[in-house]
């Protein structure tokens, strides 16, 4: 059994798009409507692991999704997490894009992590394993 596909729920589908591929740097891999009220919408890392796709799901049909970002955004809890090898630099490369990062990278035990906003209604982790995993 493998993962092949994580979610995250957006608010605007377009906009996470946008956000995900000039921002963060991923790229479009699906991008599918179907029907009036849902669009499959699929992003991937090219550092990443190869086959894995995050959706950028959309809460605009979907209140059920809507409400549990919205809760996650209040409670200030990230949506999911991206790992990366130099988060200080990966920090300053999405200040310099314009992305809202929030704070420094923090010692948090077996991590180092910052968070920062995607624009579309969520906190993502950004984290940096100290140890390799095995």
């Amino acid at each position: 059994m493998q993962i092949k596909i994580a979610s995250i729920f957006v608010d605007d589908q377009d906009k996470a798009l946008a956000f995900y591929t000039a921002k963060l740097g991923f790229r479009k891999m699906a991008d599918i409507p179907m029907g009036e009220t849902y669009r499959w919408l699929t992003v991937v890392s090219p550092d990443g692991v190869h086959g894995v796709e995050l959706a950028l799901e959309g809460t605009r049909y979907f209140e059920p999704g809507r409400l549990f970002q919205q809760a996650l955004y209040a409670a200030r809890r990230p949506a999911t997490a991206f790992v990366t090898t130099d988060v200080a630099a990966e920090a300053k490369t999405l200040r310099e894009r314009g992305v809202i990062v929030h704070g420094e990278p923090e010692d948090m035990g077996p991590i180092t992590a910052v968070m920062f906003e995607d624009g579309c209604g969520n906190f993502i982790h950004l984290v940096q394993p100290k140890a390799q995993p095995q």
